[in-house]
């Protein structure tokens, strides 16, 4: 009997003649306009004839992508071959190998927890070292601020009491595995979720009143190129659905078929579609937070893709004291730039899991929500800037932006009162009037700026000065 044996391929296309327009939602739309951001190329779909044409040859589309124009798909080695030789397709390349049901150990991060004892909020500490209280305490948590969170799955997320469900604005999975969206294997996508928007008696999380998306990229069953081409689509998701902050604790370079591995000098930016997919969502107004990785003390020792992309922000993990944790992965990238840019709490997070319990762990995994949550609310605070901008400050705010490291620790830690009451960054109007418009508004005083909210005086610290009525 003879067994069809199918792959996963890459199909590019030649160009897109149809030019239907593009599918944003009206915050897209809306947010584009605010930011003089113009439609091109990339936002049209791709060609519906040409995906018509692979059907009827048989085969499977799993999803397209308009800023690569081209689709992922399922065939047979016959049918590739046919599938190159038509003149609207440009390449053909194999992403995954389903040819044998048993893929080899999975080269995936180990994350440990362990338990500890509680303070006043079990996340005093991992806000405390980039100083976002202040920010919170002022008013600002995210809200009006899109968030998307992609991983593997988001195991419990949608009945856990931590999170509140009207911030959840609904889930899209972008893979082909069969394990459940909120099943049993994706612990890791809910506590990078708890990092940002956790909320309970004894647990704070970063940006608690921002809503968001849940989007699964991640396969379970197999390590390979195919998974960067879901995060492609889920980041091509978020942009039309008007997105503002995109976390992704996920990274690539090697695979369980070692023909696919990256070479450290593909790691520049522009070598894997992730990677200039996170730069191109950047381009179009999104602030794109990149895990560095966890191979700090391990063979491979640098980042991966998508952490290599430009105009992101790539996060290193710290402990609680701000000493680089050994696992967060080297820089720079491999054309010299520097990564990560900012680092956070990665060595003993605390994290709520799927049975709700406090824990810790460790991973650039979560560092990287806690500065998507950070973002979230300095965005909140600041809703006219764009994502560059908004990127900007962090940058500046941090601890080592005068003489950064080239290697782990980037730019530092950010100062989120720093990155809120700091001069307004070139090229960016006063924010007196949108300060004013929230009930707070900055003020100078013996050349020191400071900020007034609610009769209360705090200074760039966020350290409470005195009362107007004291």
């Amino acid at each position: 009997m003879f067994l069809l044996i199918l792959y996963v391929y890459f199909v590019s296309f030649l160009d897109k003649p149809e030019k239907t327009a593009p599918q944003l939602s009206p915050r897209a739309v809306e947010q584009r306009a605010k930011w003089h951001i113009e439609t091109d190329g990339m936002d049209y779909p791709v060609s519906a004839m040409y995906t018509d044409s692979l059907r009827r040859m048989g085969v499977k589309i799993y999803h397209q992508s308009r800023w690569f124009n081209g689709v992922t798909c399922e065939m047979d080695e016959k049918t590739a071959s046919k599938v190159a030789e038509l003149k609207f397709v440009t390449d053909v390349e194999m992403t995954r190998d389903d040819s044998d049901p048993i893929y080899g150990p999975r080269k995936r991060r180990t994350q440990s927890t362990e338990h500890r004892t509680q303070i006043t909020y079990w996340t005093d500490e991992q806000l405390s070292l980039y100083n976002l209280q202040p920010l919170h305490k002022a008013g600002f948590e995210g809200q009006g601020i899109l968030m998307t969170i992609c991983d593997g799955a988001f195991c419990n997320a949608q009945k856990m009491s931590c999170f509140r469900k009207e911030l959840h604005l609904g889930s899209f999975d972008l893979t082909d595995d069969t394990d459940p969206f909120y099943g049993t294997t994706g612990a890791h996508g809910t506590q990078c979720l708890s990092a940002i928007s956790g909320l309970t008696d004894d647990f704070y999380g970063a940006a608690t009143k921002a809503q968001y998306y849940l989007m699964r990229s991640e396969e379970n069953k197999t390590e390979s190129p195919k998974e960067m081409d879901n995060l492609v689509v889920a980041l091509e998701k978020a942009d039309s659905l008007g997105v503002n902050i995109f976390s992704v604790s996920l990274g690539y370079a090697y695979f369980d078929n070692d023909d696919w591995t990256l070479s450290k000098t593909a790691l520049n930016g522009r070598t894997t579609r992730a990677s200039q997919a996170a730069t191109i969502a950047a381009r179009k107004g999104m602030l794109v937070c990149v895990a560095a990785g966890n191979e700090g003390n391990k063979d491979w020792h640098t980042i991966c893709s998508p952490a290599d992309a430009d105009s992101i922000l790539t996060v290193g993990a710290v402990d609680v004291d701000g000493q680089i944790a050994a696992f967060s992965s080297f820089g720079p990238s491999a054309d010299g730039r520097i990564k990560p840019e900012v680092c956070a709490v990665g060595a003993q997070t605390t994290l709520i899991s799927p049975s709700e319990e406090v824990i810790t762990s460790n991973g650039t995994s979560f560092a990287t929500p806690l500065i998507a949550g950070l973002a979230a609310s300095l965005w909140s605070a600041l809703p006219d800037e764009n994502a560059m901008q908004i990127r900007e400050r962090i940058i500046r705010s941090a601890d080592r932006y005068t003489q950064p490291d080239m290697q782990q620790y980037g730019y530092g830690i950010p100062n989120a009162w720093v990155a809120y009451t700091m001069d307004t960054p070139s090229g960016i109007e006063s924010t007196e009037h949108r300060t004013q418009s929230t009930g707070c508004k900055k003020i100078l005083r013996n050349g020191q700026i400071f900020l007034m909210y609610q009769g209360q005086m705090y200074d760039v610290q966020g350290r409470r000065i005195k009362s107007i009525s004291e």
